[in-house]
């Protein structure tokens, strides 16, 4: 439609300029010293219009050949990229199909053609990497960055990577360390440097490193809570190996609030503190955490710690009976800290409601003890059977009726089983109505 159109109007000038020159053909003179030329003016149109086409197609024809070498040269260029794309592409399916040698091969044929040779060599390193061939792995990431001195970040990732890879720590190290001066924001830089501390143990390191990984929401917070509690675990660990006990109390110390307040940490500070004979600390730090938040395993290990004032110890203990009383954890507790300030009726009621709510082998063991100890032969041994049956799952065999036991305990004296300082009633009725 378009050239119709065209046509048209060419068809439509040229009638309209043959009306014109019909109408007036016009003359021209044209005069040089002797010499002159004279004609129409039609005439001189349209040799001027010659000449101009001819001049505009000889100046085409020659800028055409002119520009062949050129033409030719683009034609080669484009075709080596070609052949380079087809190499990268044909080198990474053989990376991701485990061909190291070939596809090492392909990646750098026609590297220095491609159109982003920053991807080939930092494919080719990989490459080398999988073969074991570090040296040709470091000369293509210098290479790498050599065609791109500004991809410095990605060329040291891929370094770092590689090196972690093949447990190059050292190495890794140092790469990391100068690529947080360079990017000290970079999720990934800082996700590398945890890996490579927790792999080196550095956990001073790891644990100056834990606010910006919180920051910078580099790990799920699940997961930094989790990588938190075992920092602290380790440099606990650390400083208790040290055996020197201020050193433990100011790692202690060092912690926040939300680590020094959890379960598993006070547990963990706990035994430590009770292994270097520092009951007192023990019990102060059990009795804070169990005021603060309740736990029975804390509860448990609060029983079994001695402290100097023992009394005030038990009395602490009963203190959270009248909140907690058909706690079976809590009443074994009690039960030991009566066996401790010899209390034996107190401590006999108080694992006697234990049992009867959730027998438990340390219930059932701290019984026996002390009914063999008050001369309760048989009852001791009921009692020694059924922890050993908790323990083991397994039913025991029925020992044999002749069976004698020998060499009892002494039994304590009347005066060592005091019969006015049992618990009070109310409180064990209640565990017992509650376990029934």
């Amino acid at each position: 439609m378009r050239a119709l159109l065209t046509s048209l109007l060419a068809l439509a000038l040229s009638v309209v300029l043959t009306l014109a020159v019909k109408l007036d053909n016009g003359y021209v003179l044209i005069g040089f010293q002797q010499w002159s030329v004279e004609g129409s003016l039609a005439l001189f149109l349209i040799f001027n219009l010659l000449i101009f086409v001819t001049l505009y197609i000889l100046l085409r024809a020659f800028a055409r050949v002119w520009s062949i070498p050129r033409q030719l040269h683009g034609w080669q260029d484009h075709r080596s990229q070609e052949r380079a794309r087809r190499e990268f592409n044909r080198g990474l399916v053989q990376l991701s199909e485990g061909e190291w040698q070939n596809a090492e091969k392909s990646l750098v044929r026609f590297a220095t053609r491609s159109e982003a040779p920053l991807l080939n060599y930092l494919a080719a390193a990989r490459s080398a990497q999988q073969q074991g061939a570090h040296d040709r792995r470091d000369h293509y990431l210098r290479l790498a960055h050599a065609c791109m001195p500004s991809a410095d970040v990605a060329v040291g990732l891929t370094q770092a990577e590689l090196q972690l890879e093949h447990a190059q720590l050292e190495q890794a190290l140092a790469t990391l360390r100068h690529l947080r001066t360079i990017a000290p924001r970079h999720t990934h830089v800082l996700k590398l440097l945890k890996i490579l501390y927790e792999r080196l143990g550095d956990w001073n390191e790891l644990n100056a490193l834990l606010p910006e990984l919180k920051k910078r929401q580099v790990v799920a917070p699940a997961e930094l809570k989790e990588l938190e509690i075992r920092v602290c675990r380790m440099l606990l660990q650390s400083a208790a190996k040290s055996n020197d006990g201020d050193s433990l109390r100011t790692t202690w110390k060092s912690f926040p609030p939300q680590i020094r307040e959890n379960e598993a940490m006070v547990m963990f500070y706990a035994n430590h503190l009770k292994a270097s004979a520092a009951e007192d600390e023990v019990v102060q730090l059990l009795r804070r955490a169990l005021d603060h938040d309740w736990s029975d395993a804390l509860a448990e290990l609060y029983g079994s710690a001695e402290a100097s004032d023992i009394a005030a110890q038990l009395t602490q203990a009963e203190k959270w009976l009248i909140d907690r009383p058909n706690n079976p954890t809590l009443l074994l507790a009690l039960g030991r800290l009566c066996l401790k300030n010899r209390l034996w009726g107190k401590a006999r009621s108080y694992l006697e409601a234990s049992i009867s709510i959730q027998p438990s082998p340390a219930a059932y063991s701290e019984l026996g003890v002390l009914l063999e100890g008050m001369g309760e032969k048989e009852q001791a041994l009921t009692n020694y059977r059924a922890a050993l049956t908790l323990s083991s799952e397994t039913p025991l065999p029925q020992l044999p009726v002749s069976l004698g036991v020998h060499n009892q305990l002494e039994s304590p004296t009347q005066e060592e089983i005091p019969t006015d300082i049992n618990p009070p009633r109310l409180n064990i009725e209640r565990v017992r109505a509650g376990g029934e």
